[in-house]
């Protein structure tokens, strides 16, 4: 029975030290990254908060250079809220076409901006529990409105980026976006969670790549668990 007793309190406190160690990990991983890139925010365009929702949702499935290329014109054409809540629905795939899943951006988009004339007067809302109501808005879009928007960190958007480094570095196992991003957050600084996606973002695309990673680059090379894979 003793002998039990013990074995179960070593487990559990391998598993406390081995979290403890992942919390240390993953601090001194952002802390290099923000010396790699100490720039590093959206590169998406926008002049306010519902510009940079709109941009954010547009770059669903596509690149942040994609979806720059559109938003000039784009908002050229429709700059706020109004605008888009009353634009021709043709007009805004055409604009958006080259971004991929138009029409169903092109309806998300009409359909966020005319609830948010309708229930917020006009004014992105500020808050994940009013966000994510928005048609075609999900977490992720609604970490980057908050952070880069609003200085709020409510969380930590995952993409495709984030989801892959987070793996490879072992930072977290999980198999859906919703799981890394509570793995992420209990490992994570809060103060770091708004510029925890950008930060990864650029460095898997410069760097941690999915084919062939340019490992002598990578300044994160000691502390990942997969480099040898």
């Amino acid at each position: 029975m003793l002998k039990t007793l013990i074995l179960g309190r070593s487990a559990r406190e391998l598993t406390s030290q081995e979290k403890t160690g992942k919390a240390k990990r993953a601090r001194e991983i952002v802390q290099r990254l923000k010396k790699q890139y100490p720039k590093a925010t959206t590169k998406l365009i926008h002049d306010d908060v519902f510009q940079l929702l709109i941009a954010t949702i547009l770059s669903a499935q596509s690149t942040d250079a994609q979806v720059n290329r559109v938003l000039p014109e784009l908002f050229k054409k429709f700059k706020a809220p109004g605008d888009f809540a009353n634009a021709n629905l043709e007009e805004l795939r055409e604009l958006i076409h080259s971004t991929g899943y138009f029409n169903q951006k092109a309806k998300h988009i009409k359909a966020t901006a005319r609830k948010i004339q309708t229930d917020y007067n006009g004014k992105t809302p500020s808050s994940m529990k009013e966000l994510v109501k928005l048609p075609g808005v999900g977490r992720k879009t609604a970490n980057i409105v908050l952070s880069h928007g609003f200085g709020r960190n409510e969380g930590i958007a995952v993409d495709t980026h984030v989801f892959r480094l987070s793996k490879r570095l072992e930072l977290s196992k999980a198999r859906t976006p919703e799981k890394v991003e509570k793995d992420l957050i209990r490992i994570i600084p809060k103060k770091e969670w708004g510029t925890v996606n950008s930060l990864l973002v650029l460095h898997g695309r410069r760097v941690c790549t999915a084919r062939n990673p340019k490992h002598s680059k990578c300044i994160l090379y000691d502390l990942c668990p997969s480099r040898n894979l």
